[in-house]
């Protein structure tokens, strides 16, 4: 039954992925098509308001438009979070959010990151809830959407890299709000709340009055996972009924979180003129994919020694920390999915993990390229790809090359910076956390687990996904600084090199297919890729893995 439940949700995905696929190749495409008729004019009228032009950008000018949006958002949203409890649509009187926590915040939304400091029913206004978060649940994936499409254009050597306003207008009119609305309509006719009015008040048995917090869930919901966001309107996410009522929403928010990232390399394929290209990029993001799903659906089923020492049964698996509504399966599901997908909603809490079930999200969060979030994935993937034939190039003696454009000495310096900047910003905080007493204090288990809460905290917040191992305590000056600090480096980097040597790669002349072009759309390149990921995450993550989640795991058995 379980693997019926599993391979039920892959074939859907798998249905859903590829005519989305198409669907964003043709959305997105530089040329004009039958969407101009449907969009163009509520676009064209955007554009004017806005005062846009809509003219091709070079990759300066794509990264200056992006920065300069994404500052505007940002300095918005700080302002409403720390002016909210003056403002109106605040039913419950909530006060201001301290400067230090709004910060990281701020930064969490605006880096699709949405790592929580917070509970959200208890920490934000109705108008907060809708103004700044849902607003960046739309923007900042519109974003990472945006700078996918300029990066595959680059590499696919389109006729430009395009716009950047022109592709965050479109990835809100042809792709997010669409979606959101029929996901929103769905989840409600579930029962999941979406109202203004104030937190509900019951009486209980013993007589005393209680008061259950609601307000516009559904809609929140629904962004949180198309924009591969996370952050719950609720503390604890999307294990709250209100959010995640049945396994049917269970199985819809899985599907919304996925569906984009899963259909980006199709969508590769057709901007390529070579379908089998990008199956090749999603054949490897799907072998790492199933290879961590099988891991964390064992582990929890296997369950926790350690509760069986304690005399507790395990054969049920280990539901410590699970929803028995959704079980093992539908838990090791949710916990692949969101990791993978970069989008840090949660159904069951991650602290709670069998040590082997917990490196599961650590090290998908740590490739940061197992289909990834809405463009960020995608975007790692091909960087990986390009590293690889320039491997590949040096190990034959040749001058690498990818569809038809050479991968020189800049581009690899871009690359380089690009991988090693992601390591650095986990490590050397995580460090730092466990050496000084202003991090190592919010640690709630001590020994091998409190390694692992402090290492996937900040692994969180550099791969932009912001789930957590909630024992943690991090709501503290140096974590709302530290953790606000990597997510934004994380996020912006990575960017900003990548859109670069779209840039240079545009600008290159083709070369010719020869007998010495390493076919990049074969089962040889798929192997080469997933060595070049895997030996690359191993050698750089191993030894922090084998101080948290295995040594953790030894000491158990």
């Amino acid at each position: 039954m379980d693997f019926i439940q599993i391979s039920l949700f892959l074939a859907l995905l798998l249905a859903a992925a590829i005519p989305m696929g198409r669907y964003l190749e043709r959305a997105f495409a530089l040329e004009r098509t039958r969407m101009d008729k449907v969009f163009g004019g509520v676009e064209q009228a955007l554009y004017k308001v806005s005062g846009i032009r809509t003219g091709d950008m070079n990759w300066k000018q794509y990264v200056v438009a992006l920065l300069a949006s994404n500052l505007a958002m940002a300095a918005i949203c700080y302002l409403i979070l720390r002016l909210q409890g003056i403002l109106p649509g605040n039913p419950a009187g909530i006060g201001a959010m301290e400067p230090l926590l709004a910060f990281n915040t701020v930064t969490s939304f605006l880096t699709n990151t949405n790592l929580q400091h917070y509970s959200g029913e208890t920490g934000l206004s109705y108008l907060s809830q809708m103004a700044v978060i849902m607003y960046l649940m739309f923007t900042t994936p519109a974003t990472g959407i945006a700078t996918v499409m300029a990066f595959m254009r680059g590499v696919t050597g389109q006729s430009s890299l395009g716009n950047f306003y022109v592709d965050l207008v479109r990835a809100h009119t042809r792709l997010l709000i669409p979606l959101a609305v029929v996901v929103t309509l769905v989840l409600v006719s579930q029962g999941v709340p979406q109202t203004l009015e104030p937190a509900a008040t019951a009486h209980t048995l013993e007589g005393v009055e209680q008061q259950i917090a609601r307000g516009p869930v559904a809609s929140l919901v629904a962004i949180k996972h198309l924009g591969t966001n996370g952050g719950g309107f609720f503390g604890v996410n999307s294990s709250h009924p209100f959010e995640n009522p049945t396994p049917f929403t269970n199985v819809l928010e899985m599907l919304s979180m996925f569906v984009i990232p899963a259909a980006l390399p199709i969508a590769f394929g057709h901007m390529a003129k070579s379908s089998k290209q990008g199956w090749i990029l999603f054949a490897a993001m799907g072998l790492m994919f199933l290879a961590f799903l099988t891991m964390a659906y064992i582990s929890e089923t296997n369950g926790n020694p350690a509760l069986a020492k304690a005399g507790l049964s395990q054969e049920m698996g280990s539901m410590e920390g699970k929803e028995v509504r959704f079980g093992i399966v539908q838990s090791a599901l949710f916990t692949a999915v969101t990791t993978a997908a970069t989008t840090g909603t949660v159904n069951n809490m991650h602290d709670t993990l069998t040590p082997l079930g917990g490196l599961v999200p650590l090290a998908q969060m740590m490739l940061n390229c197992v289909f990834g979030g809405d463009g960020v994935g995608m975007v790692n993937i091909l960087m990986y790809a390009l590293l690889a034939v320039f491997l590949a190039g040096l190990m034959v003696g040749r001058t690498p090359e990818f569809l038809g454009r050479k991968i020189e000495a800049k581009e690899m310096k871009l690359i380089a910076l690009a991988l090693l900047v992601h390591p650095l910003i986990i490590l050397a905080p995580s460090a730092v956390a466990l050496a000084t007493e202003m991090g190592s204090t919010a640690i709630s288990n001590p020994g091998f687990h409190g390694i692992s809460q402090v290492v996937y905290e900040f692994t969180s917040s550099a791969a932009n996904n912001g789930s957590g191992f909630e024992g943690l305590g991090d709501n503290t000056p140096f974590w709302n600084i530290s953790t606000g600090l990597v997510m934004l480096f994380g996020r912006y980097i990575s960017i900003i090199t990548m859109v670069a040597v779209a840039g240079s790669l545009l600008r290159k002349t083709p070369v010719p297919v020869t007998l010495g072009t390493l076919q990049t759309d074969s089962s040889v390149f798929l192997l080469i890729l997933l060595a070049t990921v895997l030996i690359v995450g191993a050698l750089t993550f191993f030894p922090v893995v084998a101080l948290g989640p295995v040594a953790e795991w030894l000491t158990i058995r």
